[in-house]
């Protein structure tokens, strides 16, 4: 193990020690949940980076992302011709993410609404939450909602409706930074989308990130915002609530559309977060200017904020100032600018590959401030009673969400091997 390795495992203690010391109740910490999160990410990390078969499997999984989206892409040429066509094809006229990437998202969770409605979903999420549930001694209601987040995003509310009113803020807390910890698979193929000419395995690293940042969830949840009350759904299993279909032409349908409000939604939170930052950026920069520093930005001053983080996940000190960067922009205006300014800074060699890597898996998840605000209103439209509660928490998810990002980055560190894994000798290519 190279000493970068070791800074990452130091860093991984030293975030899930960060989220102990912001504990708003450091004495009743639930520790079963700390030593099995942490021990599920140490092992899931080590299975999939150094075990052979582990990096294989990864590998499949990102040949089937990138076959999905060789299909999505049929039916958006049919509907939109040469502007759904790739950059760097002929007949192209460039990337245009309207068109080439947010589209993927209709796609993408018409395939999820089908294998909802076929039962393969819910029979994947009952086995994640009976895991969660039975090892970190965890509510089921937490542990269901936590498990389907791998699979959709704020559509995995629905499933704990009934239990929303009389969960716990240390169960909201979770609930929410799984939330924001992860990414939803009806978003995946848009990332893969973006990164896929400059990392072309990235497909296979998002399923392992996400999949490595639902312990980290738990963990950074627990120890921020411990258990104080009694949950009513601890120690049992529960059923997930889901809205009936008659058919699969129906789910297709409704899943179909539930797509396209995503792609919208996805677009408009983009329009304005983006014009909005251009304009803070703006403000900063006259305000800096008054003062000597013309090159102050929003993103550079969230970079100093982030910068010890990106040395502590272990990327190398040349690269740091541009990851903390990457953060920022991540914090303020999503992640997709965020992966769209990685794929550039791979593209033209201004990133290590150890520091691609990490980047991309710290940057995997919905922890910023938009998506606080979308969670919580969804949650509040589902249940209103319980619009106290998340605003005492809401703060707290997003700095357990972050944390558990950059737990996830720090992973990524740790079992980093630059001449083994076939995953990231692509990178840089």
């Amino acid at each position: 193990m190279g000493w970068l390795n070791l800074v990452s495992l130091v860093g991984l203690l030293v975030f899930a020690g960060a989220a102990w010391i912001c504990s708003n109740h450091r004495r009743v910490v639930n520790w079963c949940v700390v030593f099995w999160g942490l021990g599920i990410q140490l092992t899931l990390g080590l299975l999939l980076f150094r075990f052979t078969p582990g990096r294989a499997l990864l590998l499949v999984v990102n040949d089937w992302v990138v076959a999905l989206l060789a299909h999505a892409r049929r039916g958006t040429e049919f509907v939109f011709g040469s502007l759904a066509i790739p950059a760097g094809e002929p007949g192209s006229h460039g990337f245009i993410l309207a068109f080439q990437g947010l589209t993927t998202a209709v796609f993408f969770a018409a395939l999820v609404g089908l294998l909802h409605r076929f039962g393969v979903l819910p029979w994947l999420v009952r086995q994640f939450a009976k895991g969660f549930s039975r090892t970190m001694r965890v509510s089921g209601a937490e542990a269901l909602c936590v498990s389907s987040n791998l699979f959709v995003g704020i559509e995995s509310m629905l499933t704990i409706k009934p239990y929303l009113r009389d969960m716990t803020r240390s169960e909201l807390c979770t609930v929410l930074t799984a939330g924001m910890a992860t990414i939803a698979s009806t978003v995946l193929g848009l990332y893969a989308l973006i990164l896929h000419a400059a990392f072309p395995a990235i497909a296979g690293h998002l399923v392992s990130a996400s999949l490595l940042s639902l312990p980290a969830a738990f963990v950074c949840a627990k120890l921020l915002c411990p258990e104080v009350e009694k949950p009513t759904t601890l120690g049992t299993a529960v059923e997930a609530h889901q809205a009936p279909s008659t058919n699969w032409l129906e789910a297709l349908a409704a899943s179909s559309l539930s797509g396209l409000h995503l792609a919208f939604g996805i677009a408009a939170l983009l329009i304005a977060g983006i014009s909005l930052l251009s304009l803070l950026d703006a403000l900063v920069g006259t305000a800096g200017s008054w003062v000597g520093l013309s090159a102050l930005s929003v993103e550079s001053i969230l970079g100093w904020v982030f910068y010890p983080a990106a040395v502590l996940m272990g990327v190398p000190l040349g690269d740091a100032g541009s990851v903390s960067e990457l953060l920022g922009l991540r914090f303020v205006a999503t992640e997709i600018p965020a992966y769209q300014a990685l794929a550039v800074a791979s593209g033209e060699g201004g990133l290590s590959p150890r520091a691609v890597v990490i980047a991309a898996y710290a940057l995997c998840g919905f922890a910023h401030l938009p998506s606080l605000g979308i969670f919580i209103g969804g949650m509040v439209a589902l249940e209103g009673s319980i619009s106290g509660k998340l605003g005492q928490v809401g703060m707290r998810a997003l700095l357990a969400a972050t944390l558990a990002c950059l737990m996830t980055g720090a992973i990524a560190g740790i079992f980093y091997t630059g001449g083994e894994a076939e995953l990231i000798q692509t990178v840089g290519r």
